[in-house]
């Protein structure tokens, strides 16, 4: 009788040891994919490349002030897409990614229009009615150095006149 009491509390020791080590590990993942923007648009194209081996970063700041209070670096896989793991909540923040550095040289220029959204706002809590612990960021492109022959048909099938474009 003595040798189960001392396996049962043993077991509930190890167990409760469990718990802590889960509530420690990330309880959010942000994931998103990176593309080649092959003609210019600042948007993906039915000729658009996803990029392997591209960085991200995942950067949170305080809502006032905009110091970061976290970040941490992500890197695509072969389909383009990353997944950032995340630690803790970050409901008071405004946690964004954005582009680092592209793998591939001839498309690597980061955008600098001021009037597109550079970066993918993630919101980063688990206070949001979300009940996935994944967070899906809008897709991030580095610009192709010189846009494919073809980008002006394939902008002309979207309706857009390729005036105007970076």
């Amino acid at each position: 009788m003595t040798k189960s009491v001392i396996i049962i509390a043993s077991a509930l020791c190890f167990m409760s040891l469990l718990g802590f080590a889960y509530c420690d590990t990330p309880h959010l993942i942000v994931e998103g994919r990176v593309y080649c923007d092959t003609c210019r648009a600042q948007f993906v194209t039915k000729v658009s490349n996803y990029i392997k081996g591209a960085k991200v970063r995942l950067e949170c700041r305080e809502s006032e002030g905009g110091s970061v209070t976290y970040s941490n670096d992500g890197v695509t896989d072969e389909s383009g897409t990353y997944r950032i793991a995340v630690d803790g909540d970050h409901e008071e923040e405004v946690c964004e990614v954005k582009l680092v550095k592209s793998s591939v040289p001839d498309c690597s220029e980061i955008s600098n229009d001021p009037y597109n959204k550079l970066n993918a706002r993630v919101s980063l809590t688990s206070n949001n009615g979300i009940t996935s612990p994944v967070r899906q960021a809008n897709p991030l492109g580095f610009l192709k150095k010189n846009s494919l022959p073809e980008c002006p048909e394939v902008l002309r099938e979207l309706g857009i006149t390729p005036e105007g474009l970076v």
